[in-house]
This record gives structure tokens, sequence and C-alpha cells, in this order.
């Protein structure tokens, strides 16, 4: 195990007076006969479950006095920016042109550079090993790291502590977005089979369905409205090892579910998500994931970095 669950509870030691215990929503599932939970990651510091992954990373690692760089589509460039802040380090954002600006004003406000340039993440990415190289800088992958998934996984130890706190039932599956593939590793590796853990990815970002179907990572093709925050070309190599042996399946969901299941999350409990933060919830709504009678179902909302103009011409 790359990643185990004792890693992650001392991962949540080291960062829970960090992040916010973001909270749990009770509501009646869009799907008849099945229960819901949500897992608010939207309400986490910089906007997303990234500060987690971020905060663990740059308290167990070194930063020199170059700082510490990354390369983001938006979300943990801004949650690296945001720690960094908080802890006194420098920062350097590497972020491509497909970034919505709200993201990139966010990453700036927390005093980090932002870098615009490249029209994918994996450019960026190239832009930003360059930088490092040459720098000496500290990098913080995205998702390829053990501290990043282990600070990711800490929502699924939240998530399944404050259910028995609150005396609420277990989870029988949860569903998770896809991008690198940090969150759903991390959130695998607590559950361990546990739980059911089902991946969800945009049509036109399946990096994880793809690797699954070749047995391997592969490069795919990057074309959604979630592009920003779900586009990684090829899930990690430390991901995909946790998501093979503990993601039970990936739901694969058309632009028009992720769409709607903004729409259905602002109108129903008043959380605005950006398309990648209501991915998951796009594949009960329109029917990729299909909940048996009586099931138990957690929903991570993990983003509200929305465009807020963008955001407000869904209705």
């Amino acid at each position: 195990m790359p990643v185990t669950s004792a890693d992650i509870r001392a991962a949540h030691a080291r960062i829970a007076a960090h992040i916010r215990r973001t909270p749990l929503i009770e509501t009646p599932s869009p799907v008849p006969g099945a229960s819901l939970s949500l897992k608010l990651e939207a309400l986490q510091h910089s906007g997303s479950f990234k500060a987690r992954g971020a905060f663990h990373n740059l308290l167990t690692r070194a930063a020199p006095a170059a700082g510490c760089a990354t390369a983001s589509g938006g979300n943990h460039g801004a949650a690296v920016a945001y720690a960094a802040q908080q802890l006194g380090i420098p920062a350097r954002i590497f972020v491509p042109t497909i970034s919505t600006p709200a993201k990139v004003a966010r990453i700036r406000a927390c005093g980090a550079e932002a870098v615009v340039g490249g029209a994918s993440y994996a450019e960026a990415q190239e832009r930003c090993d360059a930088y490092v190289a040459d720098s000496g800088a500290l990098k913080i992958h995205p998702y390829d790291a053990p501290e990043t998934v282990a600070g990711a996984g800490t929502t699924a130890l939240e998530w399944q502590e404050d259910l028995d706190r609150l005396d609420l039932p277990a989870l029988d599956t949860v569903l998770v977005a896809v991008g690198g593939g940090g969150l759903i590793s991390g959130v695998a590796a607590w559950f361990a089979g546990r739980v059911k853990v089902v991946g969800v990815e945009p049509e036109g970002a399946r990096a994880l369905h793809a690797a699954l179907e070749a047995g391997a990572p592969v490069d795919v093709p990057v074309a959604s409205v979630a592009a920003d925050s779900l586009g990684a070309r090829r899930v990690g190599d430390l991901n995909f090892a946790l998501a093979q042996r503990f993601v039970a399946e990936v739901a694969l969901v058309p632009d028009a579910a992720i769409v709607e299941a903004q729409r259905w999350l602002w109108r129903n409990v008043s959380v605005v998500a950006e398309p990648g933060g209501a991915a998951a919830l796009a594949a009960l709504l329109g029917g990729a994931y299909r909940p048996a009678a009586g099931e138990r179902v957690g929903v991570l909302v993990c983003g509200a970095n929305a465009d807020l103009a963008a955001f407000a011409a869904l209705f």
C-alpha cells in the first residue's frame, strides 16, 4: 500500500489546525429510493479539497529559499498559494490559458505569482518542471505524490467520523470526481474496500476510465466543461495503483449532466459548485450511476471556484 489509512490519520493530525472541517448535509436524493449524504469540500479554504494536500506537503517537506512551485488548472494552485501564504513560503503557480479568471485571481490574491501560459494542464506542468529544475524550488504535485494523496484522504476520514458522531447510517457508496486521481485515490485508500468507491469523469476527460481499461495510465484527449479542474491528460501512477485496487467502477457523465448538477446544488442546498465540483452528483442525476433501493450514497462536492458570470448564466 503506497498510502494507508494510518498515513491518512497522521496527515489529518498534521493539517487539522490549518483546514476547515467541512460540513455534511443530509438531503433527499434526486434518485427515489436512495438516501444522500453530501460532503461539502466546496466550503474548504481556497474553495476546494486541494487545501488538504497543499498543507500536508508544506508541513512535511522543507521548502528552500526559492519557495515552492506547482502546475494547476486553478484549484490546486489556489490551495498551494493559500497554504504557502499562511506558512510564509514564496509560491509560483503555473496555470494554462483555460483556467478561469476567477481561479487566477484567487491565486494572486493569496500573494503567489501566477504564470499563465500553455493551452493545457500538461503544458503548464512542463513549464513548472523547467522552473523547478532551474531554481531548486520545492515541487508540489497536484495528485501523483503520497503527501497529496494522504492529505486528500482526510476528507473521507472526517466523513466517516462525523457520520458516527451524528449517529447517522454508514455509507454504502461514495461518488468522487476524478481528474488526475489524487482525491479518489485518497478516499479509496481510507475506505479500502469497506465502502464502495465510484469514480466520476466527464465523457471528454476520462483519464482513469481509460487507464483501468488499458491496465496502466495512458494519455487521453481532454475536452469538457470541467477541463480546468478535471482535465488531466493522464492519471498519476500512484493514483492508478490505489484506484486499481480499491475503486469499484468509473462512471462517465456528459457535460449537460454536470451543468444540471450545478443547478441542482444551488436550487436544493444553496451551494455554488464549479463544473468539476458538481461532476460526482451528475452521475446520479444523469443515471450514469444507478443506486439500488435503499442504498446509502455519499457525494463529494469538491470545488466551488466557479466563474460567477458563467454560473449565473446557467439560470
